[in-house]
């Protein structure tokens, strides 16, 4: 009897390569959240639920681990809802600025983003001499509506006096965060979700810790102005950029907005 090897297809290959793609991103939502053990206690019990159901093919232990895994289905919606929420926000706003239409108007929008983000880096210089704290968030595919609601909205143009002011020591609002989205101010005072990761390091403050944890959950970038010593940082994909220059701050929003 000749032996049978077999083969696998393309779309056998495809369900692998998708079911990794599914994994890996779960696995980076549950970093971000710091939510790891969670994933990683996951993958243990669906091991053991193969094993069990599959391989030993025990019946009375494998129901009692299938009706666990329908009822957990329901379990693990409710108790990540945030993330899920968040997941598919993200899947959208990227499927509406698709990469035709940033071609499209390419070159256009690279000239105009370098004249938006430079009352964004004057007032941040200014700031800075001034040891003047300040928290300026600038929306990107991600939408922040969620966190424009938990402060006052202003939906006005961005312009440097105004940012001073709204940052200046006696404001009521410059304790919060400033949200940007499409070329203007949308809200101010507004309270982010704050990095819970223990790798920052200590000398960084409360909002450096805000900053970092909306770049974490969102495509969003961040600029910290340091009450303390007046330097100017950046938090952008969950990471921080320290100690910028005015040629390097303006450099990466105009890159990082394009």
């Amino acid at each position: 009897m000749p032996f049978d090897i077999h083969i696998l297809s393309l779309k056998d290959i495809l369900d692998i390569l998708l079911v990794a793609f599914l994994l890996y991103k779960t696995y980076k939502l549950m970093k971000s959240s710091g939510s790891i053990n969670i994933f990683i206690g996951i993958l243990v019990f669906i091991v053991i639920w193969v094993i069990v159901s599959q391989v030993l093919q025990m019946r009375l232990l494998g129901s009692i681990f299938d009706k666990l895994v329908s009822v957990g289905v329901i379990a693990l919606i409710v108790l990540f809802q945030d993330e899920i929420r968040h997941f598919l926000l993200s899947l959208g706003s990227r499927h509406r600025s698709n990469g035709l239409f940033r071609f499209l108007k390419g070159n256009k929008k690279g000239e105009t983003q370098k004249e938006d983000i430079m009352p964004i880096v004057m007032a941040c210089l200014n700031m800075s001499k001034g040891k003047v704290g300040a928290l300026i968030v600038i929306e990107k595919d991600f939408p922040l509506d969620d966190i424009v609601r938990t402060g006052d909205v202003i939906d006005a143009n961005v312009n440097q006096r105004l940012i001073e002011n709204i940052f200046f020591k006696n404001s009521p609002l410059h304790d919060g965060a400033m949200i940007i989205s499409h070329k203007r101010i949308k809200a101010a005072g507004c309270i982010l979700p704050v990095s819970h990761n223990l790798d920052i390091p200590k000398e960084l403050g409360l909002r450096h810790r805000a900053a970092l944890g909306v770049s974490q959950e969102t495509d969003a970038m961040a600029v910290i102005v340091s009450e303390e010593t007046g330097g100017i940082s950046i938090a952008y994909k969950g990471q921080f950029h320290l100690k910028l220059s005015a040629e390097e701050l303006e450099r990466m929003l105009t890159n990082k907005t394009e």
